[in-house]
């Protein structure tokens, strides 16, 4: 699979990403309408997003500059052979 490389495809996929992060969330809201559920549910979106950051962001800035991650599996492999 190449990389995409269509400006206007990469905004196509954030504005699904949203999608689904929006209805997911709304129907999760719906099953269970509770603050503590809202609660639980932004702090694990939120946590998620900082992880993410972590992984692609950190790793490469500041932890290992000479390595270039490519996904989540490219970063575990990284963390495993580097040990």
């Amino acid at each position: 699979m190449r990389d995409l490389q269509s400006h206007r495809w990469m905004w196509v996929k954030a504005l699904l990403f949203v999608v689904i992060g929006l209805v997911s969330s709304a129907l999760l809201l719906m099953e269970a309408p509770d603050w503590r559920v809202l609660l639980l549910l932004m702090l694990a979106i939120w946590a998620f997003c900082r992880a993410y950051y972590f992984a692609f962001y950190v790793l490469e800035k500041y932890i290992d500059p000479s390595f270039r991650f490519s996904g989540l599996t490219s970063v575990l492999r990284h963390l495993v052979n580097k040990r």
